[in-house]
C-alpha cells in the first residue's frame, strides 16, 4: 500500500505525519488516534480498506514531533493547533475528521471551535477522557507508583508482576523509557509523566461535552463497542453513546463487535470500514 511518511512543521514543531493514497479526487479523511497504545490501531483500519477509498492522514499527536511522547504536555486547544498548522502545511482547506478515545473527542472539539474546517465527524468510542471518575480511576496508580525504582528493569518487572495491576498501569509498560524519568543518582520513576496524564486526563473530562456536542452541525457518525471493557475502568456504556449522538443536528450511531480496544481489529475494524465509507459517501443514510 503506498504510503509517504515525513514530518510537517506545524506550531512550533515538527508533526509526524504519514499519508495513505495520493488519488486527489478522493476525499480527504484525517485520523485522530488516542493517547495511550491504541494509538497504532488505525493501521489496521487503513489496511482493512479506507485507503482504498480515501486520501488519509495521520498524524502522530502522542510525541508532538521529534521529541519523546510528551503528549501530555498538552491539553485539546494545543493538539486542535497543531492539526490546523497541519492542514495548512498541507494545503488542506476543510476536511472530514475522525478518531479514537481522545482523537474523537479531539476531533469534535475540532469541529465546533473550527468549524469552517471540517467537513464531517466521525468520533469512535470516544469516552474513557469523558468519565468525570477520571481522578477516583488514577489516583490509586498514582500512590502506587509514587515511589522510585532502582532501574528501569525493576520499573517493569514491577508493572509486569504486580497483583493490583489496572489498564493506566499495563499502558505504562507500552510506553517503556518514554514515560520514566531517569533521577540524577540513577533511579527511575514514572510518577510525574502519570501526574502529567492524570492532569490532562481531568482537563478533557472537565470539559463542558454536552454542549460541545449539541453545537456539532456537521453530520457526525459515533461509533461504539458492544463488549464490556473489562481491564480496569468503564468505557462508554450504550445509553451514554446514545445520549451523545442524540444531542447532535445530525448524528448518527452504530455499534460495532468488540470493546475499547478490540473493535478495532477483527471484524469490529471491518464493520467500521463498512460503516465510515458509507458515511463518508452518502452521510444522510442511516447506519444505525
Amino acid at each position: 500500500m503506498p504510503y509517504k511518511d515525513h514530518f510537517v512543521d506545524t506550531n512550533k514543531i515538527k508533526l509526524h505525519v504519514i499519508e495513505y493514497s495520493f488519488q486527489e479526487n478522493k476525499p480527504t479523511l484525517i485520523l485522530l488516534h488516542g493517547l495511550t497504545a491504541n494509538a497504532h490501531a488505525f493501521d489496521g483500519l487503513v489496511s482493512r480498506g479506507l485507503a482504498d477509498n480515501f486520501r488519509i492522514i495521520s498524524p502522530d499527536l502522542r510525541g508532538r514531533g521529534l521529541s519523546d511522547k510528551p503528549a501530555f504536555n498538552y491539553g485539546l486547544k494545543h493538539h486542535a493547533l497543531d492539526v490546523l498548522g497541519m492542514m495548512d502545511a498541507l494545503g488542506i482547506d476543510k476536511a472530514i475528521l475522525g478518531g479514537h478515545s481522545f482523537g474523537g473527542l479531539l476531533s469534535t472539539y475540532i469541529a465546533t471551535h473550527y468549524p469552517e474546517r471540517v467537513e464531517k465527524v466521525i468520533i469512535i468510542d470516544a469516552a474513557a477522557e469523558m468519565n468525570p471518575n477520571v481522578p477516583t480511576m488514577l489516583m490509586p496508580v498514582l500512590k502506587r507508583l509514587k515511589r522510585t525504582f532502582d532501574s528501569f528493569e525493576t520499573y517493569i518487572e514491577y508493572i509486569k508482576t504486580s497483583p493490583q495491576i489496572s489498564f493506566w498501569e499495563d499502558e505504562m509498560t507500552t510506553y517503556y523509557r518514554a514515560d520514566v524519568q531517569t533521577l540524577p543518582d540513577g533511579r527511575v520513576t514514572p510518577y510525574p509523566n502519570l501526574t502529567k496524564m492524570i492532569k490532562v486526563s481531568i482537563g478533557v473530562a472537565n470539559q463542558p461535552w454536552r454542549s460541545i456536542f449539541s453545537d456539532v452541525k456537521q453530520p457526525a457518525l459515533l461509533i461504539n463497542g458492544a463488549d464490556v471493557y473489562n481491564l480496569g475502568e468503564p468505557i462508554l456504556p450504550d445509553f451514554k453513546a446514545r445520549e451523545s449522538v442524540n444531542l447532535m443536528h445530525r448524528g448518527t450511531y452504530l455499534r460495532v463487535d468488540g470493546n475499547h480496544q478490540t473493535m478495532l481489529y477483527g471484524n469490529g475494524a471491518k464493520q467500521m470500514v463498512k460503516a465510515i465509507t458509507n458515511f463518508i459517501n452518502e452521510p444522510e443514510v442511516n447506519i444505525k
